[in-house]
């Protein structure tokens, strides 16, 4: 299969970004925003699951578990808030500056807590803003163009680059909302990644009965448990995480907190999806 991020950033972008560094393949692993944050108290981090998120992360490098690592991380109490309070999302755009300056300000600060808390631990982690990359040039409704050139030399360099849901320019619409969810399916399409964990507050996809699925390699056979969730925000549900993961090439796992770093040594964790 190829992909989605190959067709959405074009296939010679996402050749290039794959060959800029040579090396093993990087692991993309997303941090969810509900897992680091109080998603119900605006601006809130949850300290202790983030402490515990970038411990595992410093671990696992450490160890020589992981090679290259991306992350991305979600909006939780942050970017949520502000988009929802401004009514943008990923099909609802703002032309208006102040807006976007909320939404991408309140983004900003998040990466901030997350970058000074690996560096605390001695990951080399440096931001990535997708605001200043990514376009929709084609309007909501069509592909997301993210550079994956800067990526990839970071990368390549040593560092551990740490993305985050953020706002796109977006035409006829102005700047719309990019969602952690889908930035993890573009940077392991175009950089070539082996492995993608998604991290959040969930053990797993779950089923209709609330138990984790083991594996899930065809949406049908899952849909009618996913068509029920009610896990949705302004960037969307597990429903859409299953289907984008799906149509990557490298394997993909959804897990709790616990299967964190058992994912990152390289174990299966949570549900995986190939």
């Amino acid at each position: 299969m190829t992909g989605p991020g190959a067709a959405r950033g074009g296939a010679d972008d996402a050749d290039d970004a794959a060959d800029s560094e040579a090396g093993a393949p990087p692991v993309v692993l997303k941090l969810g925003g509900s897992l680091i944050t109080e998603k119900d108290r605006p601006e809130t981090l949850d300290g202790d699951a983030l402490d515990a998120a970038c411990d595992a992360v410093a671990d696992a490098l450490a160890a020589g578990d992981v090679d290259r690592l991306a992350v991305v991380h979600g909006g939780g109490s942050f970017g949520h808030h502000h988009a929802s309070e401004h009514g943008v999302s990923t099909t609802a755009g703002t032309r208006d500056a102040d807006a976007v300056a909320a939404v991408h300000g309140a983004m900003k600060r998040l990466n901030a807590h997350v970058l000074d808390r690996l560096r605390e631990r001695g990951v080399p982690a440096v931001p990535v803003h997708p605001l200043s990359l990514a376009a929709r040039a084609a309007g909501t409704g069509g592909d997301l163009d993210l550079p994956l050139g800067s990526t990839a030399t970071l990368l390549g360099e040593g560092f551990v680059p740490v993305l985050h849901g953020d706002g796109v320019a977006t035409a006829g619409d102005g700047v719309t909302v990019v969602s952690g969810d889908e930035l993890v399916v573009e940077l392991a399409a175009g950089l070539g990644a082996r492995r993608v964990g998604v991290c959040s507050t969930v053990p797993g996809v779950l089923d209709g009965d609330g138990d984790v699925i083991d594996a899930i390699d065809e949406f049908e056979a899952v849909a009618d448990a996913l068509g029920a969730s009610d896990a949705t925000d302004v960037s969307g549900g597990m429903a859409a995480k299953v289907r984008e993961l799906l149509a990557l090439d490298a394997p993909a796992h959804v897990f709790g907190a616990e299967g964190l770093a058992p994912f990152l040594r390289g174990e299966d964790a949570g549900t995986r999806i190939d």
